[in-house]
């Protein structure tokens, strides 16, 4: 019975991430070796001495025996099995997300329960103290509702405080957000967010986890889970945190990751601001608004941008008055987006409403026309140039 378990490539991630002291830094160990869990997995506990440690190996006897383990591991590919929404991605899956990878020692394997395509999103990370002050939740919701009308999705902790008020800012936006959770993806941790982990869902987001079915909030799993809120992310925004927080963890991880870290500047007198002063003085960018997050991480929502403001940097240097440029040429989709377009400045959720298009349809296409120049961003607003 063990051995047929044992048949998927999935039922051996599984396994091996159930395995008393082994995790993402045994896995990696065994890769640098040239190893991989499925092969390994196949040989008898006695093979496997120079790969694993005593409790890894007393497991594996117990499990090839029939124990406990095996029932969990029976049970965890019945509980996949039976839930639509719920995806299992390895790194070797093509699905995996591609800034993750570039992070140390990623995770082996993410449960993702909702869209999986999500995580291939350009993303902002959000994170802050779990007893914000009031105004330090109105800046959450705010930059969160701004960043995912321009197109970013909004990644945070499903924690209480700063992360609550980010992931409800994406959700009022109409745009994704994704919680990366401290437990399995099966506990809702705090349990009191099991709606806003509903709201997630329909709206299109998604829940991440690294790890196994069953685990309840442990502290020692959330600075762990930080490091995938700021690995898929191209920018971490700190927006209140004291000096001592796991705030402080992720913006650390992101550095570490050579991501952006913002992060947003408070009364000297407020002790969730003391943080935030800490990191602007260690190198993060001070941000006073959300549009200053937007200039800076422009080149992830499009690298056309990118390249047409580094041309545009190239041709300043010269006399461009008497360059002709050509007419730009627009499909129909870009063509009656402008066609509902004013002179005057007109908000997203307004436009929403003129087109009937999703907020994501629209920030892609207001990108495409900013950049043929026939449209202008001005503060939360586009108008037709």
């Amino acid at each position: 019975m063990t051995l047929s378990l044992l048949d998927s490539c999935l039922a051996k991630y599984l396994l091996f991430l159930r395995l008393p002291e082994t995790g993402a830094g045994a896995y990696w160990q065994l890769r640098e070796q040239g190893l991989d869990i499925e092969t390994l997995l196949d040989q008898s506990p006695s093979a496997l001495k120079s790969y694993f440690r005593p409790a890894a190996l007393e497991s594996l006897r117990a499990f090839h025996s029939g124990s406990a383990l095996t029932r969990r591991l029976e049970q965890d590919l019945a509980y996949i099995e039976s839930q639509p929404d719920l995806h299992c991605l390895t790194f070797d899956d093509p699905r995996y997300p591609r800034l993750l990878r570039e992070i140390p020692k990623p995770p082996p394997m993410l449960f993702v329960r909702g869209d999986h395509t999500c995580l291939s999103l350009p993303q902002v990370a959000m994170v802050g103290s779990r007893n914000p002050t009031a105004g330090g939740s109105e800046n959450a919701e705010r930059f969160a509702r701004y960043l995912a009308e321009c197109g970013f999705a909004i990644t945070s902790g499903l924690a209480l405080g700063i992360d609550a008020a980010a992931h409800q800012g994406a959700l009022n936006a109409g745009g994704k957000t994704i919680a990366v959770m401290g437990t399995g993806i099966d506990m809702i941790y705090p349990a009191r967010h099991r709606g806003l982990a509903q709201a997630i869902l329909y709206a299109g987001g998604a829940l991440v986890s690294e790890f196994p079915l069953g685990v309840s909030s442990q502290a020692a799993n959330f600075p762990q889970r930080n490091r995938i809120i700021s690995g898929l992310s191209g920018g971490t925004l700190v927006v209140e945190a004291a000096v001592q927080s796991g705030s402080l963890i992720t913006a650390a991880y992101a550095l570490q990751h050579n991501r952006e870290v913002f992060a947003i500047p408070g009364s000297i007198h407020n002790p969730l601001a003391r943080g935030c002063h800490q990191l602007i003085r260690q190198g993060a960018t001070l941000v006073e608004t959300a549009q200053d997050i937007v200039e800076q991480l422009a080149g992830l929502i499009s690298y056309k941008r990118q390249e047409v403001a580094h041309k545009n940097s190239s041709l300043a240097l010269f006399d461009t008055a008497d360059i002709d440029a050509p007419e730009p040429v627009l499909d129909p989709d870009e063509q009656a987006l402008l066609d509902a377009l004013g002179f005057d400045p007109l908000p997203l959720d307004l436009l929403a409403e003129r087109t009937g298009a999703d907020i994501g349809s629209l920030s892609a296409g207001l990108v495409a026309l900013e950049i043929k120049g026939l449209v202008q961003q001005i503060g939360a607003c586009y108008q037709r140039v």
